[in-house]
């Protein structure tokens, strides 16, 4: 086994593969931008280095940075978590080169999963199925218009290098294909570095299930069971579980033969995910993707399965082995896992990074909660909107779903917007309990109308957010513990949107401002001064915490003025535009 593991990452995950290092006696090494340096990860690490500004293209995306603090620390083994340089084939050549051993499969399978039309070709000739698509990246409308009328709408514009719902949009007439291009190209560039996208047809209400694998340095490739993680907004997932519930036993074992036939054609080692998309009829299901890498909802997989996968992570990286074979995978109970994020679910998701002023985890058997923060941490802007994951295990899925609604009952996260909300309404949902969600179900079939946005106009960042005392009363001889909130007034010169902002999503709807609601870079503007507007119509992009945001208008009219660079940073509640009504 290593002695040491530098870990090139950061947040929960770098917290997560630190304690699974000590478990087994490594030292652990950290590496922060300057904005982390008193971040939990670095705390739970040996020892520490500062890689350099905010910025991930100037510290956690900076291969020679890097590089040279495993040669500086001695580190043996380098853990990239997921993110940042976690599927990138050149740091993993890096390290090897610098004399350490990259803790996940080889430069040849990232690069062969991570372009998404090698990974479609690697499927083929598995005999596994896949979702129609161009076998080549375009950037042309007139061929991606031609794809949309042969294979029928709607289409999915999907970045090459990327995952997560970066970088992809849904076209639903060939009115949208030339803006759906272009925004993700950009987004796929902001968040991978690479532009290049291709095309697939988009099935409408499909099952999101995907199945854990892992392979050893001798050849062997065990999968570790599926994980159900339909429930998604912007294509990112809300809620994963483990087992995917509701499916046909004949289908989840053809899954879990698919997924180890692509693993086993590119000779894939350490753990790996194979997507999978499930057709509404339960039957046909078709390859997406291939993560190469430890993903965010591994959790649900280990409390089902007994199998702590960093521990095999790095026992396969180390040379030792799986240690167990695939009749040893015997999977028990169920586990959920709910992303809590700094977004408002109230104002459509929006990211809302700023200072977690108090953060309590919930106690209880079966309960476990990863995180990166502490209260009085913050969210940077940054980086992405992840405050913890909330994981239950119970002996069976209804028993799981009241664990876990309980859980986020006593799950406090003061400070930010979280979804924390949204989650309480999705573990209750109908839907949800019987199983029955889509990958669209949240997006155009959930109704979140009791979601209302934060209405916490107070200064976002600042440390002094708000004034809290518990007090005790008593009515009637009955005791209560009451937490009285007040508002302090602040000289900070960050200050965030105010309620109505939030309402508006970004705009104020009596007037037609438009308005930022987060702190974010302006990409650029739908509309030119003087165009005409109708109520929903783009008008600018603003990214914030690795995501677009389009922000629309809320009323009819002429758009006045446009008045922000694109590359300008804005504060929350940033005029960007005017629209005078009709």
């Amino acid at each position: 086994m290593f002695e040491s593991v530098l870990i090139a990452n950061r947040g929960e995950i770098a917290v997560r593969i630190a304690r699974g290092c000590r478990e087994l006696g490594i030292r652990t090494i950290a590496v922060y931008s300057d904005v982390d340096r008193d971040a939990l990860h670095v705390h739970v690490c040996d020892e520490a280095y500062l890689l350099g500004p905010a910025d991930p293209a100037s510290s956690y995306l900076d291969i020679a940075r890097i590089i040279d603090v495993v040669r500086r620390s001695g580190a043996q083994a380098v853990h990239p978590g997921y993110g940042f340089l976690a599927e990138n084939a050149d740091f993993a050549r890096a390290v090897t080169q610098a004399g350490a051993v990259f803790i996940g499969p080889s430069p040849d399978a990232i690069e062969r999963m991570g372009d998404k039309l090698s990974a479609r070709a690697v499927a083929r000739a598995a005999d596994v199925p896949i979702v129609p698509g161009t076998v080549e990246p375009t950037d042309d409308v007139a061929v991606a218009i031609a794809f949309g009328e042969e294979h029928g709408y709607p289409v999915a514009v999907k970045a090459m290098f990327g995952g997560g719902g970066r970088g992809m949009k849904v076209v639903r007439d060939a009115s949208e294909m030339a803006a759906a291009l272009t925004s993700a190209a950009r987004e796929a560039g902001v968040a991978f570095g690479r532009s290049e996208c291709y095309l697939e047809r988009y099935l409408e209400r499909p099952r999101h299930v995907e199945v854990q694998v892992i392979g050893d340095q001798d050849g062997t490739v065990l999968h570790l069971g599926d994980r159900d993680c339909s429930l998604q907004r912007r294509h990112q997932k809300l809620i994963e579980e483990a087992p995917a519930p509701r499916i046909d036993p004949a289908v989840r074992a053809a899954l879990h033969e698919a997924a180890v036939r692509v693993s086993r054609e590119m000779n894939y080692t350490n753990a790996g995910t194979c997507e999978f998309l499930l057709d509404e009829d339960g039957q046909r299901f078709y390859f997406l993707e291939m993560n190469t890498r430890l993903q965010v909802e591994h959790p649900v997989t280990e409390l089902v399965t007994g199998i702590d996968l960093v521990h095999a992570q790095l026992r396969v990286a180390a040379g030792d082995g799986l240690g167990f074979t695939q009749a040893d995978v015997q999977l028990r109970g169920h586990a959920i896992e709910a992303r809590i994020n700094a977004e408002d679910p109230g104002a459509g998701f929006m990211p809302s990074p700023g200072a977690v002023m108090r953060l309590e985890a919930p106690l209880g058997p079966g309960v476990r909660l990863d995180t990166g923060l502490r209260s009085g941490d913050v969210i940077a802007r940054e980086y992405d909107s992840m405050v913890a994951k909330l994981i239950v295990w119970a002996e069976d899925r209804e028993t799981a779903c009241r664990r876990l609604s309980i859980a986020l009952e006593g799950l406090t996260v003061d400070g930010v917007p979280t979804t924390i909300p949204f989650h309480r309404l999705a573990v209750a949902h109908p839907a949800f309990l019987a199983a029955e969600h889509a990958t669209s179900s949240v997006e155009r079939e959930w109704d979140l109308s009791t979601l209302t946005p934060a209405d916490t106009a107070v200064d976002r960042g600042a440390p002094d957010r708000h004034r809290e005392e518990l007090l005790t009363v008593e009515l009637d001889g009955r005791r209560f513990d009451v937490r009285v909130h007040s508002p302090i007034r602040s000289t900070h010169p960050l200050r965030r949107a105010s309620s109505a902002t939030s309402r508006a999503s970004a705009g104020n709807a009596a007037s037609g401002d438009v308005l930022a609601p987060m702190q974010g870079t302006v990409i650029g503007y739908a509309v030119e001064p003087g165009a005409r507007v109708a109520v929903g119509d783009p008008v600018v992009m603003l990214e914030a915490m690795k995501m677009e945001n389009t922000l629309r208008a809320t009323i009819a009219g002429t758009v006045a003025s446009t008045g922000t660079a694109p590359g300008t940073v804005v504060q929350p509640g940033a005029l960007l535009a005017v629209i005078t009504p009709d």
